[in-house]
């Protein structure tokens, strides 16, 4: 069943991306005002942390810790293929904690905001009506679920276990 939404000012959340620093490169150095974004995998080259802003239950960006802004160009091949092999492996310790009816997997962001790439592990609750899947259900204007510091880490910890046992 899908959960209920709370409202995102937009306004604020649009100001903050598109002239504040970096948010990849921020929980890369580990900024405490990126606190809610906690990170369940880490190797020398990617990261993985929760959504602060997550419109699913259970959503993950995985990012190379480097600033990169282009996912095609910017990257390798070799480079692309690592970072999706990272993609696949958080997306598979998300389908296993959190229960999903299709786990959704996109590369989002702008030049103008949130350029430094990364991509976006979304699971689906199972029972969402269609007409809130696919985009709706990403999309900030149809709010975020309800979230505290204390979710965050119980999830974290859930998946950061999961990560660690495969």
């Amino acid at each position: 069943m899908e959960p209920r939404r709370v409202a995102v000012d937009l306004a604020a959340y649009q100001r903050r991306i598109r002239r504040g620093p970096c948010f990849v490169c921020g929980i890369v150095r580990g900024d405490p005002q990126y606190e809610r974004e906690q990170v369940v995998f880490e190797d020398d080259q990617h990261i993985a942390f929760l959504d602060a802003y997550p419109t699913l239950y259970g959503k993950v960006l995985v990012a190379p810790k480097a600033h990169i802004e282009h996912v095609v160009h910017g990257l390798s091949r070799e480079a692309f293929l690592q970072l999706l092999a990272v993609v696949h492996r958080v997306a598979t310790a998300v389908e296993r904690v959190v229960p999903s009816e299709r786990t959704y997997l996109l590369s989002l962001g702008s030049q103008q905001a949130n350029a430094h790439v990364h991509w976006h592990i979304a699971p689906l609750p199972p029972g969402t009506p269609f007409e809130r899947q696919q985009f709706h259900a990403l999309m900030l204007e149809h709010g975020t679920v309800p979230w505290s510091a204390v979710q965050a880490a119980e999830l974290a910890a859930r998946l950061r276990e999961t990560l660690a046992t495969k």
